[in-house]
């Protein structure tokens, strides 16, 4: 839920991301299959029509780089409540027609057959309208981090936790996403393979990628029989997966990082460095020079180590773009907390599954169960490959986010009055 925070253009999305983007903006809610919009949406639409007709005629008396921001701002919106405007008025006059009874028969006939494809025409107007009106999250065109570590369950928790990382490396390599890992770490402090995994953070550098993994934040739950139980009794485990913005690359942000306004500025006397020997396998560089790096933010105690480069430069550097990802989200989660606070009818989405479960894997069933969209497949092996089934499910979500924005858009609308 992003109603106090700025727009962002999806123009700005990368043509990779985009069709994902698209598709998860969708919406298969109840309002936007039918024909209607709520009075709320429609009545904020005609006022941002209304100020974009202003910003208009601003700007024909002198070019405002702020007027011209905002006119770009509202013109999907005014685009959308036009096609509405029209598929609106063409239902009407075609509803008129066939219940005139002065009208022509065939005449009626023909008014009765362009009904059905208008009527179309107005549902998909409508659902154009409702997702113009949604304000897209201030991260969405950025690309992510994914964090992944185990929580609850042991080595098989640690086990699962290398499962997903490897599914979320093949969905991307299915969608052409360009990934970095920037943290692998074993429970042991090494990155070697086939050792359960204690936390990796993989980086993926399209824009838009934000938007796509957003979906992913929360606890997932795994079902199954470990390989060291003996008695083949189900172990229930969980491993989270947080999903940050990340930052480094994008100029913009970079420009807000000495702002005190921003979600992204850090006070650096509020930062404690410090630099040690990387621990693990590495030889002799490891053993001689001090490339590992911490840093503590201390007002909120949020801890980024990073060792994963021999460079300690690198390795800072890595370790303040985290640093500044987490203190961003963690800002704007409480934003979105205290919006949900105020409005208790409304569910809480960035919020959602922090705390509880958002997904379950049953590999005795070769079930996976979504808890916030309830979409349920039985395709787990295409899942964990990272496939369409795995798509299929973040799409279903994707779709759930949606919906909750519009009703928090409604709840919003609905409390000016």
């Amino acid at each position: 839920m992003v109603l106090a925070s700025p727009w962002v253009c999806r123009n700005c999305l990368s043509r990779v991301a985009r069709p994902l983007f698209r598709r998860h903006i969708r919406l298969q809610s109840t309002v936007a299959k039918t024909e209607s919009i709520p009075p709320a949406l429609l009545t904020r639409a005609r006022t941002l029509a209304s100020e974009s007709q202003s910003l208009t005629d601003q700007l024909a008396n002198g070019f405002d780089t702020r007027a011209a921001k905002k006119l770009g701002e509202y013109s999907p919106v005014v685009n959308a409540l036009k096609d509405w405007d029209k598929a609106n008025e063409s239902v009407a006059e075609l509803t008129s027609l066939i219940h005139d009874s002065t009208t022509d028969p065939e005449l009626r006939s023909l008014a009765a057959d362009d009904l059905t494809e208008t009527r179309t025409e107005l549902t998909s107007a409508s659902q154009s309208l409702i997702t113009s009106l949604v304000p897209v999250h201030p991260f969405a065109h950025l690309p992510c981090l994914l964090e992944i570590r185990p929580g609850a369950g042991g080595s098989e928790a640690a086990i699962f936790a290398g499962d997903l990382f490897r599914m979320y490396q093949a969905f991307c390599n299915h969608h052409d996403f360009r990934t970095n890992i920037l943290k692998y770490e074993n429970i042991n402090g090494t990155s070697e393979a086939g050792i359960p995994l204690a936390e990796a953070i993989i980086e993926v550098e399209n824009d838009g990628a934000y938007s796509v993994f957003r979906c992913e934040a929360g606890i997932h739950r795994v079902q199954r029989v470990p390989a060291t139980e003996t008695k083949g009794r189900t172990h229930t485990s969980a491993v989270s997966v947080h999903v940050l913005p990340s930052l480094e690359e994008d100029s913009a942000i970079q420009e807000d990082f000495n702002n005190p306004e921003s979600d992204y500025y850090i006070d650096l006397k509020e930062v404690r460095q410090e630099v040690m020997r990387a621990s693990g396998a590495g030889g002799q560089h490891v053993n001689k020079t001090e490339s590992a790096v911490r840093l503590t933010h201390i007002p909120t105690n949020t801890v980024v180590s990073m060792q994963d480069s021999r460079s300690q430069h690198k390795n800072k550097e890595k370790a303040w773009g985290l640093l500044r990802s987490r203190i961003a989200q963690t800002r704007r989660e409480k934003r979105e907390e205290e919006m949900v606070n105020m409005r208790r009818s409304v569910v809480g989405v960035a919020k959602m599954g922090r705390g509880d479960k958002v997904r379950t894997y049953n590999w005795n069933q070769q079930r996976v169960t979504d808890h916030r969209s309830g979409m349920t497949v039985h395709d787990l092996d295409d899942v964990m490959g990272g496939g369409q089934t795995l798509e299929n499910v973040m799409e279903s979500v994707r779709s759930w986010l949606m919906e909750r924005d519009v009703e928090t858009l409604i709840a919003e609308e609905a409390e000016k009055k």
